[in-house]
């Protein structure tokens, strides 16, 4: 197939411009998350990449990736609509929403997608104007990515259950009857905290999970995360300021309630008062996959300069790494004391620092401190403890726009020492006990070098891959799988011709985190690590050598032969 040719020509799921209005006002189908895609797929003109749009309005690529996978299938459910198959005879998902082809060496992404023309059409008939445009803008409560879960303890306890253990909850009860507040467990993402609390006659918060895969259209799987030894109680909970709204507390019946930021930051600092966790450099190495001397260096660097960026190719680990030496410095877990964001194409300097926002009521505008502004004072009025920022995707942003007169406050030598702030006229400072760490994806060309002024405040530390860490060769022994080490070694191999490559280079290596957090090791995960992770990140790399894709495709393929 030529480049440029769009794939299934033929086919068409036969919906109507009507058929899709129908499915665009139903939330059952189109959640919050679906939306989110088509407004910014119809916003960047019908046509571009997973790559375009996660650059441009935010989120990760998977992002666009895999929630379009799941709005299709929802859609066929729903209206048992036409569909394509593949060889192997499974359905391809992406067809129902897009037309898609190769793209072109100039458009950054492997595949172009096309918003089917009546999909189109119907877009024009509905109201996105609440669905934000931009990742972060104007978040509402259903998109928190916090919430809270029930477990009946007649049935199941998350406190007997292992960390990494995973549970289903189904979407339907045994009478084919929808769970109730249903939309919660089709807008729930994968990856989004969960606080898993165990109802009568415990009535205690006994563990912090996540969302392991979120809902296929049948069950959704949670998984825990996090063991408390001391369960806070549902008395202790209620007596707090800021969670008489809870969702779960208005109406407690239900199985999936969602959590504001506030009110989920409310409940852990509650939950971390009680049980504080001892995190040592120890409890890094077996984590993160570095060597010790690379640790005691990257750990000075920051204690010394205040300002990190962590920088290397995708999969190095390196928000995971960010969260875990914030950790290792308190000696503790302790959430409460991290903020972590992401810069996006759109973030300003009034989201970061301070700004005039429009009143909820519309009557007029409001100076509104931002995030990282109330972050130091908190940290101000906590001297004695270490505060930690961490900044994912940091080049993306115009950092000079968004740091402004900070530029100069966040150097070690001004910590503490006061400045006037713009929009204000108030003097502001940034603690001394707060560090930034910042992440940087080197293998994204389409970003442009990361500002001058901002470089020289921050020192800049490379995550390599780890498949040769003593702590990824015990994980790999834990693994036992002939195919796994084979598929390491083709992959130590691949990065070393990456290395070479005069228009590659270090920051180009496929990263260990591909094949970690996997407790159960099949053929049918490392083919889709190949097929879904690896290769595509290959045919970017060489996209003007057809040949060495295939050979590497083949090498790869070939572990299992």
């Amino acid at each position: 197939m030529k480049k440029d040719e769009w794939f299934l020509p033929g086919y068409n799921p036969g919906l109507s411009v009507d058929d899709w209005v129908k499915l665009l006002n139903d939330p059952e189908i189109f959640n919050n998350s679906s939306l989110e895609i088509l407004k910014r797929l119809k916003d960047y003109g019908g046509v571009a990449t997973c790559t375009q749009l996660a650059n441009k309005y935010g989120r990760t690529v998977n992002f666009y990736n895999s929630n379009s996978s799941r709005l299709a299938r929802r859609i066929i459910n729903k209206t048992n609509c036409k569909v394509s198959r593949k060889k192997d005879g499974s359905i391809s998902l992406w067809p129902v929403l897009y037309l898609s082809r190769y793209a072109d060496k100039e458009e950054e992404g492997t595949y172009i997608w096309k918003i089917r023309d009546e999909l189109s059409e119907a877009l024009d008939k509905v109201d996105l104007s609440k669905i934000s445009l931009f990742a972060g803008e104007n978040v509402s409560c259903d998109e928190s990515g916090y919430w809270w879960l029930n477990a009946n303890p007649k049935e199941y306890k998350f406190s007997d259950m292992d960390v990494g253990e995973k549970v289903s909850y189904t979407l339907y009860n045994d009478d084919g009857n929808k769970r109730r507040v249903f939309k919660n467990f089709l807008n729930a993402e994968e990856g989004d905290i969960v606080i898993c609390y165990e109802s009568t006659p415990i009535k205690k918060i006994v563990a912090i999970g996540k969302v392991a895969e979120a809902s296929n259209g049948e069950e959704i799987i949670f998984e825990k995360t996090e063991h408390l030894n001391n369960p806070v109680g549902y008395a202790v909970l209620k007596e707090c300021n800021g969670l008489q709204d809870m969702e779960y507390f208005v109406n407690p019946q239900g199985s999936l309630f969602k959590l504001t930021k506030n009110e989920y930051n409310i409940i852990i600092d509650l939950v971390y008062k009680q049980n504080p966790s001892k995190y040592i450099k120890e409890n890094f190495l077996s984590e993160v996959f570095m060597d010790s001397e690379k640790y005691d260096t990257l750990k000075y660097i920051l204690k010394n300069k205040k300002n990190i960026i962590l920088q290397g190719a995708p999969g190095v680990g390196k928000t995971y790494a960010a969260e875990r030496l914030a950790y290792s410095i308190m000696g503790e877990k302790d959430s409460s004391r991290i903020e972590l964001i992401q810069f996006h194409q759109n973030y300003s300097y009034e989201d970061f620092i301070m700004g005039f926002k429009p009143e909820q009521d519309g009557d007029g505008f409001k100076l509104t401190s931002g995030i990282f502004y109330n972050f130091c004072k908190k940290a101000e009025a906590n001297p004695e403890n270490d505060y930690f920022f961490i900044i994912d995707e940091i080049n993306r942003g115009n950092m000079s726009k968004i740091f402004g007169e900070l530029l100069m406050a966040i150097e070690k030598e001004y910590r503490g020492k006061n400045i006037t702030l713009a929009y204000s006229g108030i003097k502001f400072m940034v603690p001394s006990n707060v560090y930034i760490i910042g992440m940087m994806n080197t293998a994204d060309r389409s970003l442009a070098m990361i500002d001058y002024a901002l470089r020289r405040r921050f020192s800049f530390f490379e995550m390599e891959p780890g498949f040769e860490t003593e702590g990824f060769k015990k994980y790999q022994a834990i693994i036992n799988n002939k195919k796994f080490d084979k598929l390491v070694q083709k992959i130590i191999e691949l990065n070393y011709i990456i290395k070479k490559d005069e228009s590659l280079g270090t920051g180009f290596c496929i990263g260990h985190s591909y094949l970690c957090n996997q407790t159960e090791c099949t053929d049918k995960w490392m083919e889709a690590v190949i097929d879904y992770d690896i290769i595509p990140m290959i045919r970017e790399y060489w996209f003007d050598n057809e040949e060495k894709q295939k050979k590497w495709e083949d090498i790869l393929h070939g572990v299992f032969q």
